[in-house]
Parts: C-alpha cells; structure tokens; sequence
C-alpha cells in the first residue's frame, strides 16, 4: 500500500497545477504546436492567438491594458527586467548629483530583488535598504523620508513571502508619482490572492510567477506602465526583439496559455476563496496559540495574506521541529534560501532573535486546503513541539519562572 501523502501547506513557495490549467494547456503540447512568431501560416496565427489571449486573461486580473503585459520566465526574471531594466534607462547623468542615480528597497525582500539592487550598486548606483519595523510593514512614509532628489526607482514587494505582511504598495505608489519617479513592486504572494488594480494603486511595474496562481512554473509576466507616465525599459536579453524589444526569447505557448487560465480562475474565484481561507489561518494561529505557551506569530497582527502564517515555537529548535512533523509539507522560510542553515534574515531584520527565527515554521494554505487537513497540522504540530521541550532543561527552567536572559553562564 503506498505511504500517505504529507499534508501540503507550503503553497507560498508553489501552488498545484489546477487540473482545469492542464487541460487548456493540453492542446499546445502536440496539436496546436505552432511559434507564435510565425507569421506565414496557420499555425502560428493560432498560436499567437493563444497568446493574445493570455496577455487579456492576465491584465483583467491586474487591471491593466494587454499591451503592457511582458511574457516572461517567472518573476525572478520579471524583478531583474523590471529594476535593472528601469535603473540603467533612467540613470542620471555625468551631472546627477551621486553616482548613477538612487534606488530604494527593503531589507526584508525577496533574493530576487535583493541580489539585482545590489548588482546596481556594483554599478555605480547608490542603493537604500530600509530597514522594517518589527511589525514588517514598509509605509509610505518610511519611503518618503529616504528619497532625495536622485531616486530613480522604487522597488518594494506587495506582500512579503515569508510572513504575508502587506506594505503600503498604494500609498508609496501615489508619492512616488507625485515625485516623478518609477514603482515597481514584487507582486508574486499578492496577486491572485487579493484584489489588484495597478491604475488605481499607481503601480508603474508589478512581477509575478504562474507556480503562485495554479498555473505551471517556469512562466511569468512583468507589468510595463504605458502612460502616465510612459515607462521605459532596458532590455537584458537580445536576439529578435520579441515583447516590443523588452524580452527577446521564443515564446513558451505552452506556458502562456496556462499562465493565461490561471490567471482567469483567480479573478472568478478571488472573494470566497480569500475568505475561506482567512478562516482556516486564523483557527491555525488561534489554537496553536491556545494550546502551546512561547509562541510569536511574526508580521503585522491584521495586514496580512489570508493564506500564510509565520510561527515561532519558542525553546525548540527548528530542524528537529521539521523532523518531528514529516506528515505536514511546510517550510522554515523562503524556499530559494531553504539551503542555508541560517536563520530567517526576514525575521531577523524585524528583530527576532536567532533562537526563536531558529524555531519559525511557514505554514501556507492553498486552493485544496481543508478544514480536517488544519486540524490534523495544528495535532501534530502541538505534539511535536511538547515532544522537544519535554528533553529541554531551559524550557524547564522557564516554567519554573526563571529569566533566562539573566542567568550567567560558565564556560568550561
């Protein structure tokens, strides 16, 4: 008999396919085969078609025109087109005031844009990483206060994808318009879960990944402001000046028709499922929070995603918590840095300490979420950690009311 499933909560790193993805999909493997850059015959009119399609599908669910949709990779490649791409056409210069122009960022960003704004500054560019307040909302007026009169760019994600805090993108948006310079914002966690309107938000540029909206992985697109203002881009790549010269690359179709209808089941199904959702990561926080004593939910207690909690289990250690509950598929932070043994450098960069970053769980629920599947993950969760403070002297030594943080310890 084959060994059961573990139960899979860790839809903030991929969601599944939906099945009704795979099927539009289907047809673009081995019947509808053409490049949709083949302008000479059937084929590739039916694949561009295919295409067009998708671009539509993708903008209604951002609230965008399909002439500003840019295929790409998945938002990885999207952040780097998007900030590279804006800083190097926008840089100031021989009379700009420091080096290249002035970027700003967070701390606490995903890799995807961390590792290109600090490319820039290898560049020449003189970057800011603001650094979050312990509840891991970037305001607007945080932003405000590093801007000067160089910044070129902005880049802060919508919702962070390690505790599904939500910045303030709207807000930072209206004052960077208001200042004539460029947004753009790492939409990956947010879009499809939450409502998105990138005219009303004065978004400039927005990433985001089909493996975040149950489509299929390796496909993405990248949000390009066509007016007011106009963005412009510097492309990465060359080679045929596909996507209006911003993106050169043959065309997954495949990718894209999935992407596509991913796309248009989240805008249908959005409201109910957020709320569903809500309701089942409020019952997992709630109990474990009632059950077991020392445990921190990271991130602003209400400006969150429905789907994602981030909890630390004091006097625990988080390799042997994640040990201890193999029936639940979940992670200890961002699955692009689960490699490292470091602790959270999103929570650390809120101040958690490294014992408890040490001890957090990312616990993100998804499209086939259930009720029973929570209160299976909240029963062994609460077994696991009560096994591990059991073998625990200074869980014992808590208990008894003593404060750790004034003990003197001896080397010997």
């Amino acid at each position: 008999m084959a060994a059961k499933r573990p139960i899979y909560m860790d839809n903030a790193s991929t969601t599944r396919c939906d099945p009704r993805v795979v099927e539009a999909m289907l047809p673009y493997f081995t019947e509808k085969y053409g490049n949709s850059s083949s302008r000479n015959h059937a084929f590739g009119w039916e694949a561009e078609d295919a295409v067009e399609h998708a671009r539509e599908q993708a903008a209604a669910l951002i609230g965008a025109n399909p002439k500003e949709i840019v295929w790409t990779s998945g938002a990885t490649e999207g952040n780097n087109l998007a900030i590279k791409g804006a800083a190097r056409m926008y840089a100031k210069g021989p009379d700009g005031t420091t080096g290249r122009g002035h970027v700003i960022t967070a701390a606490h960003e995903h890799k995807a844009v961390l590792d290109p704004c600090k490319r820039l500054q290898r560049e020449g560019f003189d970057v800011t990483f603001l650094d979050p307040p312990a509840d891991g909302v970037i305001t607007a007026k945080a932003v405000e206060a590093a801007m000067r009169p160089d910044t070129i760019l902005v880049s802060i994600m919508w919702a962070n994808n390690e505790i599904g805090t939500i910045n303030e993108v709207p807000e930072i948006g209206r004052l960077c318009h208001d200042r004539e310079v460029i947004l753009h914002t790492d939409a990956t966690q947010w879009v499809g879960k939450m409502p998105t309107d990138v005219e009303r938000d004065h978004v400039d540029l927005l990433s985001w990944s089909g493996h975040k909206i149950y489509g299929p992985k390796g496909v993405g697109a990248l949000y390009v402001r066509r007016r007011k203002p106009r963005v412009r881009l510097e492309a990465l790549l060359d080679g045929g000046g596909h996507e209006r010269g911003m993106r050169s690359g043959t065309l997954d179709v495949t990718g894209i028709v999935g992407f596509g209808k991913a796309c248009e089941l989240c805008k249908t199904g959005m409201d109910g499922e957020g709320a569903r959702l809500l309701a089942l990561r409020r019952r997992l926080e709630v109990e474990l929070a009632k059950r077991l004593d020392v445990v921190k939910v990271n991130g602003h207690a209400e400006r969150r995603l429905p789907h994602l909690a981030n909890i630390s289990f004091g006097f625990v250690e988080g390799e042997s918590l994640m040990m201890g509950i193999k029936n639940i598929a979940c992670s200890s932070g961002s699955a692009c840095t689960s490699a490292s043994l470091e602790p959270s450098y999103v929570l650390k960069s809120l101040g958690v300490g490294d014992d408890l970053a040490h001890s957090s769980l990312r616990l993100s629920l998804g499209r086939w979420s259930t009720d029973a599947e929570v209160t299976e993950a909240i029963d062994s969760i609460v077994k696991a950690v009560n096994h591990l403070r059991a073998m625990s002297p200074l869980y014992d030594l808590h208990r008894e009311g003593i404060d750790l943080s004034t003990i003197q310890w001896q080397a010997h």
